[in-house]
C-alpha cells in the first residue's frame, strides 16, 4: 500500500509523521515541490494544474490514496483530484480546525498565512463553523518560509509577531497552515498558559487510515519513504531535519 501525500514544500511532514507512527508498515511517497513554492500566492488555475499533475503520476507510480496536507492545494484542487484519479482512488484534503475549535472555545484565533487570512475560503469557514464563538483570523507574516528553510530563530520571531496580534482572551488557536504544527512548542511558549492549539495532522493521518483499510486491500508495505522534489527522485530537504516530524521520516543533515 503507498500512500502519496502532496505539498509544496515541509507541511505534509506532520500528516507523514503521524501516518508513519499510526502505520509502520505503509509505503509513503512524498511529494514535494521545491520549484513551484510556495503556492499560496500563485494562481489558483497554476497550483490546479500543479497538485493534479503530481496526483496523475503518483497514481502512475503505485499510489492507491492521495493526501493533499495542505491547505491550499485542497482548496483549490481537491475537487478537480478526485475528478482525475477516479473513485477507486481515495483523496483526502485538509480543513483548518474552526469547528472542533468554536465547539469548545468562546473566542478563537485561526494563525495561517497572510493569503489564507485574507482568503475568502477562510472567511467561509469560520462564517460556516465558527458557531457562537468569536473567531479572528492572525496572519502569521514569513512563518511557513521559515519553517522551509529551517530557520528557527527567523519562525520564533514570526510566532512572537503573531502571539502580540493574538487577543488576550483567546481560549484556542487553530493552526491554520500545515506547517505550524513543526514549530508547536514554540507557538505554546509564545501563549498564554491554557491557551488550547488545534491541528488537523492527526486527524487527517486518522482518516487517511480509515479510507485505506476500506479499500479491503492488503497491506504489503515494509514502511520505504520515497521522495519526489518537482517530480525529481531526491530526499528531504536538510531542513527537515530541524523538525521532529522530518526525523521520524528520515530526514538527515541539519539539526537545531
Amino acid at each position: 500500500m503507498i500512500v502519496a501525500l502532496i505539498d509544496s514544500g515541509l507541511g505534509l511532514l506532520p500528516t507523514a509523521a503521524w501516518l508513519r507512527k499510526l502505520r509502520p508498515d505503509v509505503d509513503l511517497l512524498l511529494r514535494l515541490d521545491p520549484d513551484g513554492a510556495p503556492w499560496g500566492p500563485k494562481p489558483e488555475q497554476w497550483v490546479t494544474d500543479r497538485v493534479v499533475d503530481a496526483a496523475r503520476s503518483s497514481v502512475r507510480l503505485g499510489a492507491e490514496v492521495i493526501v493533499l496536507p495542505c491547505n491550499t492545494a485542497s482548496v483549490t484542487a481537491l475537487d478537480q483530484v478526485r475528478a482525475e484519479v477516479g473513485p477507486g482512488v481515495p483523496v483526502i484534503g485538509t480543513v483548518p480546525a474552526i469547528k472542533p475549535a468554536a465547539a469548545v472555545c468562546k473566542s478563537v484565533a485561526v494563525w495561517a498565512t497572510a493569503a489564507t487570512t485574507a482568503s475568502r475560503y477562510q472567511a467561509d469557514l469560520i462564517a460556516r463553523f465558527g458557531g457562537d464563538a468569536k473567531v479572528v483570523g492572525i496572519a502569521c507574516h514569513g512563518l511557513a518560509d521559515s519553517i522551509d528553510r529551517g530557520d528557527l530563530v527567523a519562525a520564533r520571531d514570526s510566532i512572537a509577531r503573531a502571539a502580540e496580534q493574538t487577543p488576550a482572551d483567546v481560549e484556542g488557536v487553530v493552526l491554520g497552515c500545515t506547517h505550524y504544527p513543526l514549530v508547536i512548542d514554540a507557538i505554546v511558549a509564545a501563549l498564554p498558559d491554557g491557551v488550547r492549539l488545534f491541528d488537523s495532522a492527526q486527524a487527517v493521518a486518522a482518516q487517511t487510515i480509515r479510507r485505506m483499510d476500506a479499500l479491503g486491500k492488503p497491506t504489503t508495505g515494509n514502511g520505504a519513504v520515497r521522495v519526489l522534489n518537482s517530480g525529481r527522485p531526491g530526499e528531504l530537504p536538510v531542513s527537515a531535519a530541524a523538525f521532529e516530524s522530518g526525523r521520524i521520516l528520515g530526514a538527515q543533515g541539519l539539526q537545531c
